[in-house]
């Protein structure tokens, strides 16, 4: 039983990590699709935006790569894993949301652009906090 927890301990940053960034990409996605028809140029930075949330997925990996190395009991490695992975799935989905706002403002106003990508970074920041925070926590 105690490998069995340890090793959902270890999957599930990967696990909600990439459930995150599903959704988080599919709310993106949506706002997307809604805005290329109301935009005749510069797509790329609007593709680039609805695909942000991908990254989520990558944080992750890292955090069950390095669980995986680690030497720790059942318990440490599913709260670690468990609480980590909600942090990194939410951060996605969020994400997801701030991409879809600044989608739809971009075609509002192009020159909002760059800005839009701030909320996008700022709830990126908290998936990049909880993959550290789970490495720092498997050194206690």
């Amino acid at each position: 039983m105690e490998e069995i927890i340890k090793w959902l301990g270890i999957i599930s940053p990967m696990a909600l990590g990439a459930i995150g960034s599903a959704i988080g990409c599919m709310i993106a996605g949506a706002g997307l699709a809604g805005a290329l028809p109301r935009t005749k140029e510069s797509h790329g930075g609007l593709i680039a935006m609805s695909a942000a949330p991908s990254s989520q997925t990558i944080y992750g990996l890292v955090l069950m790569m390095t669980l995986k190395g680690a030497n720790g009991s059942g318990a440490q490695f599913l709260a670690i894993g468990l609480l980590c992975g909600v942090a990194i799935m939410i951060s996605s989905v969020m994400q997801g949301r701030c991409c879809a706002a600044g989608i739809r403002a971009t075609v509002e106003d192009k020159t909002v652009y760059g800005k839009c990508w701030i909320p996008v970074g700022v709830t990126e920041s908290f998936a990049v906090f909880a993959m550290v925070f789970g490495m720092i926590a498997l050194q206690a």
